[in-house]
């Protein structure tokens, strides 16, 4: 990938730092996003030039579609250009039934935001000025074709809604070759996973259910993304690919 550029949304720590760490490895060029996370956005980019590519971290909060356009556009700024979309960022919000008294309804529409909203506003701002014969990778979650247990519903709809963008955009920049798909792993060691399972391990119930019994590694999904991001891959689009140790199988 020397001289190709990269944008990874929520890049500053879990799945996106490991996603940015694995494409500077293949020698691009990575601007990386984030919300609040200064001091780690410093600490990522760090890394990334360290193995002697250029690195960039820009503030940039999701939750606003009009936050889009002016990342994109000081990533283009900065390098010159954009081959590679992977958009990384989300949210989550579990545990609640739909028929809760107590439904946090704020916390989920916020999650709506941020996970499919704020995802498309990226997405088109990112369309018109990605080169052709480039990549758009989507992170989404076996959530988006399983639900697996109850509280849910919220979280695995705004997946399975970037499964259906993905595919259509899949045909929109198809004419460009620029090709598109969505890499839906299931756990994984991140702050996500601290959330819905605080410090505790993954429950046996949840293992049980897993053809290969244990979690995903970040390196794992990251090998994915890069792939699917690589010269290798020019003829994938519109799939969605499980990562997920054959759970819901």
């Amino acid at each position: 990938m020397q001289g190709k550029v990269a944008l990874v949304t929520g890049g500053s720590r879990g799945l996106g730092a490991a996603i940015a760490e694995a494409l500077a490895k293949e020698g691009a060029d990575v601007a990386i996003s984030y919300v609040a996370s200064a001091e780690k956005a410093r600490t990522v980019v760090e890394k990334l030039k360290a193995r002697g590519v250029r690195a960039l971290a820009v503030q940039s909060d999701q939750a606003d579609m009009a936050a889009a356009k002016p990342l994109v556009e000081q990533v283009v700024a900065h390098f010159g250009k954009l081959d590679i979309l992977v958009n990384n960022a989300a949210v989550v919000a579990q545990g609640q039934r739909v028929d809760d008294p107590a439904l946090d309804v704020a916390v989920l529409d916020h999650q709506w935001q941020v996970n499919v909203m704020g995802v498309v506003a990226t997405t088109r701002a990112a369309a018109p000025v990605l080169a052709d014969g480039g990549r758009i990778i989507f992170i989404g979650s076996l959530s988006g074709t399983h639900a697996l247990f109850p509280g849910v519903a919220d979280y695995a709809g705004s997946k399975a809604a970037i499964n259906g963008y993905a595919r259509g955009v899949a045909r929109d920049l198809g004419p460009r070759n620029i090709t598109v798909n969505v890499v839906q792993p299931g756990v994984m060691p991140t702050d996500m996973m601290k959330t819905v399972f605080g410090d505790a391990a993954p429950p046996d119930e949840l293992l049980n259910q897993h053809a290969i019994r244990r979690i995903a590694t970040l390196g794992e999904v990251s090998d994915l993304v890069c792939f699917l991001a690589g010269p290798s891959a020019g003829y994938i689009t519109g799939g969605v690919l499980d990562i997920a140790g054959g759970i819901g199988t």
